[in-house]
């Protein structure tokens, strides 16, 4: 399991549940929604894939009818997609935070990248705006979302 507790990472992160019933999936394995579009994010998965040896992960894309209503019942905006929703033992993470929750689910020598929870809040957030907010200039943008191989097919939802 995990030893990122919600103390360890501040409330205003923790992405805040809204009315609609979130979709079913089985919470004991981590999820990551993200933009299906966004190179940088679709990379980020491909690592994750390639790190995770236990296939404890979970994948959706912001674009599919799963992801938007897991955006929709967390209160993210659901005509850009600038933050990844990741979800860890009942918990949602966004903005850096959710990318720390990611790295502390690998285990070592991963687990290190929660040293970026001892920037500022305002600094931290600073950071990853410009990033999200420039990923498509910086880093690009494909016409549709990847179809995953058939291996890894059965780890995404939606």
């Amino acid at each position: 399991m995990t030893d990122l507790s919600q103390s360890s990472l501040s409330q205003s992160h923790l992405a805040k549940p809204s009315p609609p019933a979130e979709p079913s999936f089985d919470a004991r394995q981590p999820l990551i929604v993200f933009d299906g579009v966004c190179v940088l994010c679709s990379g980020f998965v491909r690592m994750v894939v390639r790190l995770d040896r236990q296939n404890r992960f979970r994948f959706a894309t912001a674009q599919s009818p799963f992801g938007e209503a897991l955006f929709r019942k967390h209160g993210l905006r659901t005509d850009s997609y600038e933050t990844n929703l990741v979800l860890v033992d009942g918990l949602a993470f966004t903005k850096l935070d959710s990318f720390v929750a990611v790295m502390s689910e690998l285990g070592w020598p991963w687990r290190a990248a929660r040293a970026l929870l001892l920037l500022p809040r305002p600094l931290r957030d600073w950071l990853y705006n410009r990033i999200a907010k420039n990923r498509y200039a910086l880093f690009g943008r494909k016409d549709s979302c990847d179809i995953p191989s058939a291996e890894l097919r059965e780890r995404f939802l939606g």
